[in-house]
């Protein structure tokens, strides 16, 4: 019998950096979740992305264990370390900070594949295109 679900957090963490300040530990903290069992286990599973932000889907059940998911990191995330960035243009239509070549949209379409609303690669390309011109960046062919 499957158990029975309590509650699903979605939060965003450093992958292998968690640690039980905020926003991770008062999060978890409200709904019993032991957070250190939650980190240790997050840490492991997603020390290969050391440092960059990626979303967790954590379910509690009525008995106070629980399981998780890791996402994808976002795509603005892998779009400004692609063009070597702090963070996007204020000003987008106006103010471009960064480029990006179709191969790089492309690598990183193809790793948001799952997490986003398509099926066909060229769609998720023409996604992620988008968030970089919503970021000012520019996709130079």
């Amino acid at each position: 019998m499957a158990k029975e679900v309590a509650v699903k957090i979605k939060l965003q963490a450093q992958g292998g950096q968690a640690t039980p300040a905020p926003p991770i530990g008062p999060a978890l903290g409200q709904h019993g979740i032991n957070i250190g069992q939650f980190i240790s286990q997050f840490n492991e599973r997603t020390k290969e992305l050391n440092g960059t932000i990626v979303p967790v889907v954590i379910t509690l059940y009525k008995d106070k264990s629980f399981s998780f998911e890791v996402k994808s990191p976002p795509a603005a995330v892998l779009l400004k370390q692609a063009a070597e960035v702090a963070k996007g243009s204020g000003v987008p239509n106006k103010e471009k900070v960064g480029k990006v070549t179709p191969e790089q949209v492309r690598k990183i379409a193809e790793a948001k594949l799952q997490d986003l609303n398509v099926q066909d690669l060229d769609r998720a390309v023409k996604i992620i295109e988008g968030t970089a011109r919503s970021m000012g960046i520019e996709v130079v062919r």
